[in-house]
């Protein structure tokens, strides 16, 4: 499968953000997603993921009650709606795809497939 995100961009601080993650190349609904990021000089980490079905969603606590995880299979497409952005969410995000759920879905070897990355800057 082939992922290509895109809607990443500039805005200050509180601002709101959506990204897109679109898949071809294979039946998304046989993929569980996640988003992860990274920041300059950083490792990249963890954001969330959402399983083939959607019936669960995942979020890192640096992010919960922030941002969105959600995914439209009818689509071929994940989203990472964020809110109240802060300037420590600036880093290039990527979105990711496995078919073999693990217990492990928040480490990024967890997934096989990645999108390009979209940067996301947030200013004070």
């Amino acid at each position: 499968v082939q992922l290509q995100a895109s809607g990443g961009g500039s805005v200050q601080d509180g601002d709101s953000l959506r990204l897109s993650c679109a898949a071809s190349g294979g039946t998304f609904s046989a993929y569980d997603m996640a988003w992860f990021r990274q920041a300059p000089g950083k490792e990249r980490e963890f954001v969330a993921a959402v399983p083939r079905n959607g019936a669960s969603k995942f979020h890192a606590d640096s992010v919960k009650g922030r941002f969105t995880i959600s995914r439209e299979n009818a689509k071929n497409t994940v989203y990472l709606q964020m809110n109240r952005s802060k300037p420590e969410d600036t880093a290039v995000y990527f979105c990711a795809a496995t078919n073999i759920w693990k217990t492990a879905f928040m480490t990024s070897h967890s997934y096989d497939y990645w999108g390009q990355g979209t940067q996301v800057t947030v200013s004070s």
